[in-house]
């Protein structure tokens, strides 16, 4: 591929994607050439960066000349909007989580794999330089056997912090989101521990409408991971007052020799030392520093994704947290065999 891979976004009612707009153009050899979304005002904003605009993805589907597409619709939407791509041969890229359920995901694996087009699930934390360096530092033995991964997200509400409306008010609607802070939240966590631990054998969720008593999903939500000789925890909150304490985004490894904690910095302590060491952390390798630089890298090399987004492990975190909600309904630990393969 010699030319700019062309890009087309369906939907603008994600806010993270006016940050991905901005990381495209310091990819030298990618170009969104369009945009679809059914808001006016978000079309506006797409106009002012020089971008075509369409009002229907259908539209944008039928007449542009594009290589893939990024998809920032509702997560309820991912499944549909994929499958009309690839069908078309479009490479795609979905931000986290990968649909609102199983079923959904399930139909985006499928699709991917019958027209042959690779499929991305753009999860932020995969670009931490920390998490990755903890990841690598755990599979190697720096702590030991690890026993326990958990990952905390937090803040005082999408709402509260000035998300806008486009996007809270389908984070805020059970069906378009497929939970409240769970599916925003818990799905790091999940996403964390299946790329650490791999894939559990039960889940254990609770959550509930605690603080932000306009909501009719739940603020605050923990699931819990059960493995064989360990447990992964991921916990979400929409009601968080204050910073840092507790933790916001942090990801706490426990091992049989030592613990690490990255968050801002990685830190790690073990036995012998009688206290916490801060690591020196190497740089993003190239082609690995961000959502799009690594989605157009692969496209053009034609090799595939890193394992943290790769739709697989994503299918397999979907599961995760469709178990947590049986969980959490049914108010019993829910075994992941019982999902069948989510058709």
């Amino acid at each position: 591929m010699t030319t700019k891979l062309r890009i087309g976004v369906i939907g603008l009612v994600h806010d993270h994607v006016w940050g991905v707009l901005e990381e495209v153009k310091k990819v030298e050899n990618a170009i969104v050439t369009c945009v679809a979304d059914v808001n006016k005002p978000l079309l506006a904003k797409a106009k002012e960066r020089g971008i075509k605009t369409y009002e229907s993805h259908a539209d944008l589907l039928a007449e542009e000349k594009i290589d893939a597409v990024f998809v920032y619709t509702e997560n309820s939407r991912h499944a549909d909007v994929t499958e009309l791509a690839a069908e078309k041969g479009l490479h795609v890229l979905v931000e986290k989580p990968m649909a609102a359920t199983l079923a959904q995901a399930s139909r985006m694996v499928r699709a991917s794999k019958k027209y042959g087009v690779k499929l991305m699930v753009n999860y932020p934390t995969a670009w931490n330089a920390n998490f990755r360096e903890a990841r690598r530092l755990a599979n190697e033995g720096e702590v030991g056997r690890v026993y326990q991964v958990r990952y905390r997200a937090a803040h005082a509400g999408p709402k509260e912090i000035g998300c806008s409306p486009y996007f809270y008010d389908w984070l805020y609607n059970r069906d378009l989101n497929g939970a409240g802070a769970f599916m925003d939240y818990c799905c790091y966590g999940a996403n964390i521990c299946r790329w650490i631990l791999g894939v559990p054998e039960k889940a254990v969720a609770l959550g509930g409408t605690y603080v932000r008593d306009y909501l009719t999903v739940e603020d605050n939500a923990v699931l819990l991971m059960g493995y064989k000789k360990a447990m992964g925890i991921s916990e979400a909150s929409w009601s968080q007052v204050g910073e840092g304490v507790p933790p916001q985004y942090t990801l706490s490894i426990n091992g049989s020799e030592g613990n690490m904690v990255a968050a801002k910095e990685l830190r790690v302590f073990k036995p012998e030392r009688r206290s916490w060491e801060a690591i020196a952390v190497p740089p993003l390798e190239d082609g690995k520093r961000n959502a799009v630089e690594h989605f157009v890298s692969c496209i053009r090399e034609d090799e595939p994704f890193d394992d943290v987004v790769s739709a697989e492990l994503n299918r397999d975190a979907q599961a995760i947290l469709e178990a947590g909600l049986m969980s959490m309904q049914q108010d019993r630990a829910v075994y992941l065999r019982e999902l069948g393969s989510g058709e």
